[in-house]
Formats: C-alpha cells, sequence, structure tokens
C-alpha cells in the first residue's frame, strides 16, 4: 500500500480555521454556539492546544458537510508525524533488534518489567 508522508501537517484546528472559519466569516464565539461546545474547547483546537475527539468530529462532520473519518484522519496524521519527531530513534532501533531477534529463535524469552 502506498502511503503519502507529510512533512510537517498542519494541525486540525489550523485547518478548520483556515479552510472552513475564516472563508465563512464565522467568529469563535459564534462558532462554539453552533457546535455546542465552549469558547475554551474550541479555541484551544484552533490553537493546537487540543486534538480532535470523536465526538468533536462528529460536530464537524454534521457543521461543514465533511465526514468524522475527514477530520479523525487529519488528527492522526498530526498526531503520528508529531510522535516521530519527538520519539527516540535508538529506541525503535532496540525494538526492531529485539524482535528480529526473537523470530530466529523457536522460542522466544521475554524479559519480565517489574
Amino acid at each position: 500500500m502506498l502511503h503519502m508522508q507529510m512533512h510537517n501537517p498542519p494541525h486540525p484546528g489550523e485547518i478548520l480555521k483556515e479552510l472552513y472559519l475564516d472563508p465563512l466569516h464565522l467568529t469563535v464565539t459564534e462558532t462554539a454556539f453552533g457546535l455546542n461546545v465552549t469558547r475554551k474547547t474550541l479555541s484551544a483546537l484552533l490553537n493546537g492546544r487540543a486534538g480532535v475527539s470523536p465526538e468533536m468530529a462528529l460536530k464537524l462532520a454534521i457543521a461543514f458537510d465533511t465526514t468524522p473519518e475527514h477530520w479523525l484522519n487529519l488528527q492522526q496524521i498530526y498526531t503520528l508525524w508529531k510522535a516521530k519527531q519527538e520519539t527516540n530513534m535508538q529506541d525503535m532501533r532496540n525494538v526492531r533488534h529485539f524482535f528480529e531477534v526473537s523470530s530466529d529463535s523457536q522460542e522466544r524469552s521475554f524479559p519480565k518489567f517489574v
């Protein structure tokens, strides 16, 4: 399966503001009222301090004639990209090495974590 990876994808809140609120000349107060959320909740999303929850995705889909999957996919792409930036790649190599070594042996020996 072919996947295009984005370099520094926008936060869903940025997309919401630039592609939906601004062109429709909607204020944060109006939009929050229409979505039945607080200004604080919407502001956190728009400013990248909060992500799109499944409930918010449903509301955004209804409000802007999209799908909940659209909003959740935007969030997933952003969250995964951010995790890749913040993850210690040496830890990832250790994970890969552990499973490569384990798959070569007949009997797997998993460490006990206390």
